[in-house]
């Protein structure tokens, strides 16, 4: 059989932070409360979405795409931490969604999210495709980083001020079930990261 080039990737957890936001913006950076902008290395992430047709991809147009994630410390928005370490509700910094193009790609501009006990680098994602009709289809899941990368990025400010992470890919347990399929592996441009990721859905 022939592979088709879009790959089939896992659903993950969606994880404790998920809210509908509902902003949408490229720009996921600001806070909309103050305008005040994550600090961190900034990174270009495309999403490019196609529906497995036999063995061929079919762009997804009209898909809504959510991406949220934590700053450069670790911290999400719109949450209290259950050990006190901070309390962000109402914030909606680093969150946002768009709808796909007529190529099925979407494009953010975040930061190269930080790291927090227990979890390797990650970004967490939903796709929602037909989300106007009765036949509406939501996968969610976590995109990781290659290593090295990460390495470089947590030398820099304001990353290094928390000490090196203490999870790998290897070591979290989220990731074990299928994270390999979701590794970014960012190259370096002028002005920070750029990362694509392609995947197709099998849709009914």
């Amino acid at each position: 059989a022939v592979i088709p080039s879009c790959v089939v990737r896992p659903e993950q957890t969606e994880g404790p932070y998920f809210f509908d936001e509902k902003l949408k913006r490229s720009d996921i950076r600001s806070e909309p409360a103050d305008s005040s902008v994550s600090q961190g290395e900034r990174l270009r992430l495309a999403f490019q979405i196609s529906r497995i047709d036999g063995s061929s991809c079919k762009p997804v147009s009209g898909a809504i795409v959510h991406v949220w994630q934590c700053d450069a410390l670790g911290i999400y928005s719109g949450v209290r931490d259950m050990n006190g370490w901070f309390d962000t509700t109402g914030k909606k910094f680093l969150r946002g969604y768009q709808a796909t193009n007529a190529n099925g790609i979407v494009e953010f501009l975040t930061i190269y999210p930080g790291w927090y006990v227990g979890r390797a680098v990650h970004i967490h994602f939903k796709i929602r495709t037909r989300p106007d009709s009765g036949r509406a289809q939501e996968f969610t899941s976590q995109l990781y980083f290659d290593e090295s990368v990460t390495d470089q990025v947590q030398k820099q400010a304001p990353y290094n001020s928390r000490g090196r992470r203490s999870t790998s890919n290897d070591t979290d347990f989220i990731f074990r079930r299928g994270g390999k399929q979701l590794i970014l592996t960012p190259t370096k441009d002028v002005q920070g990261y750029a990362a694509k990721f392609d995947i197709g859905l099998q849709m009914s």
